[in-house]
């Protein structure tokens, strides 16, 4: 029994100590806009916690880091990268008008931050070396010039290192991404050099290849902690996965993920862990996107190709995220609160139940779905019952918001104590840029569609229709699902953080 405890205690401590600590203070900051911290490297690029700004600009939270890393820092439609690890504490201050591009750090992550900043300060002076016209030198003057280009700059970030008291682990990070710059930087001249040079039929040599070769020996530790390594890998088998594409009988209807998937099966030389990180990469890129993608083709391709299981986790919580739960499973029990105080979940009734979760804070609500919605609900509420469900921070701003944008509509407001940390927001996989975001239960408690963004969306207007029995009017659609994740992954790159 003590060695149980012991032990228990023990992993108490390690998930406790596995969270991050951040406060500060954006100057001029505004409750309308959040700070959201995102782990780079993942296929899931997704929030990890939403963070509220009071009225004087000040904000505080805390989130489980999942590995030490490059993360994204974002604010009012604005990103950075910080490099945070397991269990640190730290302030942050900005201005609201540059925050998070300009920000100033305090605490456990000050060293490791004050290193990539120098690091970055140093590359943007020598950036002027790495021009168009290293392209149209002769291949020995090219390689001799590259990799004088590569010593510089290591040299500088081993001396920044050293300066700042840089930790080993963020050090080794730093000189990945160099070196990525550089192969990257290869594969353009290997791509360009025939043409600006005037001899189409130019081909790189072994001595090309192999120094190639020889900056790719952690290949797949590179490809598994950066996004950027990915995106070299993918600009390497471009041209080659072309050719493949365009002799397959079903290129016209076949997604590009399931083609890349077939085209990897082909690249013998390249680990399974590789090809998985690629397929990913290539799946979140062109294919989650819940207006045009069939989410059980997507969730199909992944099952089919990938082996690794954290790929496969992790691209699964990127698919829910954006799709939500899956049609024909069970709604998810949670405990709300309504209006009135008493506590609960959804009030099915026999009847079909449209789901919305929205928060204050988006002041978009406001202004272009409550007008909307208001219409929906006049048309369908014979028929369908209405569940608002608030994701705001307290009680009292929840009460606020209710009575301010829901008075007099149809429907139960719900409160989810705990707003994008709460067991509701967990349990239907709700980030802040899925609201509002809208679903549909059928009469007998059951997920009965995707999740929607847009209340003119034909998918949803042919759902609403469908479950209800009604005939709506047809309406064109007006609204996008804001900072998606089809946006964000892209941005949430560690090469920007150089």
């Amino acid at each position: 029994m003590k060695k149980y405890l012991f032990l228990l205690l023990i992993s108490l401590l390690v998930v406790s100590c596995s969270k991050v600590k951040v406060e500060g203070n954006v100057k001029g900051g505004s409750p309308l806009e959040r700070i959201e911290f995102i782990e780079a490297s993942g296929v899931a690029t997704l929030p990890l916690v939403n963070i509220g700004v009071d009225e004087k600009g000040n904000f505080k939270g805390d989130f489980k880091a999942p590995k030490n890393g490059i993360y994204a820092m974002t604010y009012a439609g604005k990103m950075n990268f910080i490099y945070l690890k397991k269990g640190q504490t730290l302030k942050i201050y900005g201005d609201a008008a540059t925050f998070p591009e300009d920000y100033k750090i305090e605490g456990d992550a000050k060293k490791n931050n004050d290193f990539i900043k120098a690091t970055q300060k140093y590359l943007e002076s020598y950036s002027s070396k790495l021009n168009m016209q290293l392209l149209q030198k002769k291949e020995p003057e090219f390689l001799a010039e590259i990799k004088k280009i590569h010593s510089d700059l290591e040299k500088n970030l081993e001396e920044n290192a050293d300066k700042n008291g840089a930790d080993s682990e963020v050090i080794k990070l730093k000189k990945d991404e160099l070196i990525t710059n550089i192969l990257t930087f290869l594969v353009q001249y290997q791509s360009a050099h025939g043409q600006v040079s005037g001899d189409p039929s130019f081909k790189v040599s072994k001595t090309f290849v192999d120094y190639e070769r020889s900056l790719t020996e952690n290949n797949d530790r590179m490809v598994e902690e950066l996004p950027v390594y990915r995106n070299y890998l993918l600009s390497k088998v471009g041209q080659d996965f072309q050719s493949y594409a365009e002799k397959q009988k079903d290129r016209n209807s076949a997604s590009m993920s399931a083609i890349f998937a077939r085209f990897l099966g082909t690249k013998k030389d390249m680990s399974q862990k590789t090809k998985d990180y690629l397929l990913a990469f290539v799946i979140a890129k062109f294919d989650l996107n819940p207006y045009t993608s069939d989410v059980e083709k997507v969730k199909k391709i992944s099952d089919e190709y990938i082996k690794d299981s954290e790929v496969k986790k992790d691209l699964n919580l990127a698919i829910n995220a954006v799709f939500g739960l899956k049609k024909g499973s069970e709604a998810p029990k949670v405990n709300l609160t309504k209006l009135d105080g008493k506590s609960g979940s959804f009030d099915v009734n026999g009847k079909p139940t449209l789901v919305m979760s929205y928060a204050s804070w988006n002041p978009y609500i406001g202004q272009s779905t409550i007008p909307v919605l208001k219409e929906v609900v006049n048309f369908y509420k014979a028929k369908v019952n209405f569940a608002f469900v608030n994701l705001d921070d307290s009680k009292e701003q929840f009460i606020k918001t209710a009575n301010a944008m829901l008075k007099g509509m149809t429907g139960t407001n719900y409160f989810a104590e705990g707003g994008l940390s709460s067991d509701y927001a967990k349990k239907y996989f709700i980030y802040g840029f899925k609201i509002p975001g809208f679903f549909l239960m059928d009469k007998d408690g059951k997920v009965a569609s995707q999740t929607f963004y847009n209340l003119g969306d034909p998918k949803f207007v042919e759902e609403m229709n469908k479950i209800s029995g009604l005939q709506a009017p047809s309406v064109q659609p007006q609204v996008s699902l804001q900072n998606d994740l089809l946006q964000q992954s892209p941005k949430v790159d560690s090469a920007k953080a150089k």
